[in-house]
């Protein structure tokens, strides 16, 4: 698998990396082992990781897997901070304390003394930016973490993190939502990281599963969509529009005798500053169908073609 500059900095990562939100929670430890070792087989490096996924759980399971599937320097950890869920829902809190607090935390489950990528996962409006970036300054300068970033902030905060943290530390990575269902991060998040030298992740690069096209004619029973819990999440992209961008994803897979997943994975990989797509896969069988894209090239002609029939509108609705 080919390993990609992370923005300017020296550090390499996959181009396709390994989610892990569902991992202790839909994903159990067998079929965890069995996607790290087929990841890391298959030569990916980046793994994606979170202290509120499964509220801790998912990184308990890491820790429970490197050194015994893989071994810790086989990948680059990345996790993030700063969003938990507590007893009246959902909490944001970028501050200094909660975010080394956390990551504290994050070390002590991932039974590692560092990561080497650490997030910020959500900006916090009731913190300054500026107190926040000193988190992930203390953060370096400590030790515990190689590289620092942040995750679905606006680029105006990138740019903003990115001057503060000039010099030693730099702000290495942006991590958003972004794939042919979700252009958003192209207007202002792409062009910042670009300029500033800082590497993108992709998150969600299958449009929340739908480009996969299993939502094309039914909602199966299985699915994240027919979940009370996870429907919500799904649901802004099974609209009309949505369904012309499936469309075309499916008729390209079909001409190029692939799956609509390798294709709109395949064109993600292929957008500028895009350094990794970071893929979350329920079981082993699904990782594998997203490891298979990793030969594709898309025809100029047809990644053209998509490039329109997905490209924002004026006035960038909603969904953009």
């Amino acid at each position: 698998m080919e390993q990609r500059h992370l923005g300017r900095t020296g550090l390499r990562v996959s181009r396709l990396g390994l989610g892990t939100m569902t991992w202790s929670r839909d994903t159990d430890e067998h079929e965890a082992a069995e996607q790290l070792r087929d990841f890391v087989d298959a030569g990916g490096t980046l793994l994606d990781t979170s202290a509120s996924y499964a509220d801790g759980g998912a990184e308990e399971l890491i820790g429970n897997l490197l050194g015994e599937v893989v071994a810790r320097d086989e990948v680059v950890l990345c996790t993030k901070a700063g969003a938990r869920r507590t007893g009246s829902g959902a909490f944001v809190d970028g501050s200094r304390g909660a975010l080394l607090t956390s990551l504290d935390a994050s070390l002590t489950r991932l039974g590692t003394d560092h990561v080497d990528l650490f997030l910020v996962q959500s900006p916090d409006p009731r913190t300054p930016l500026d107190e926040t970036v000193s988190a992930l300054r203390l953060a370096v300068s400590s030790g515990r973490a190689r590289y620092v970033g942040l995750a679905n902030h606006a680029g105006w905060q990138v740019a903003r993190a990115a001057t503060l943290l000039e010099g030693d530390t730099g702000l290495a990575a942006v991590e958003a939502e972004y794939s042919l269902l979700q252009r958003g991060i192209e207007r202002e998040v792409l062009p910042a990281a670009a300029t500033l030298g800082v590497g993108t992740l992709a998150w969600s690069p299958l449009g929340r599963g739908v480009l996969t096209g299993k939502y094309r004619r039914t909602i199966p029973a299985d699915s994240r969509a027919a979940s009370p819990h996870l429907a919500g999440f799904v649901e802004p992209y099974l609209g009309r529009d949505s369904a012309a961008v499936v469309e075309a994803v499916a008729t390209a897979a079909d001409g190029l005798e692939r799956t609509p997943l390798e294709v709109a994975l395949a064109w993600l990989r292929g957008r500028p500053g895009v350094s990794s797509a970071v893929v979350g896969a329920r079981t082993a069988a699904q990782l594998r169908g997203s490891l298979s894209s990793e030969d594709l090239e898309l025809p100029v002609e047809l990644r053209r073609a998509l490039d329109e029939v997905s490209a924002p509108e004026v006035g960038y609705p909603e969904r953009f």
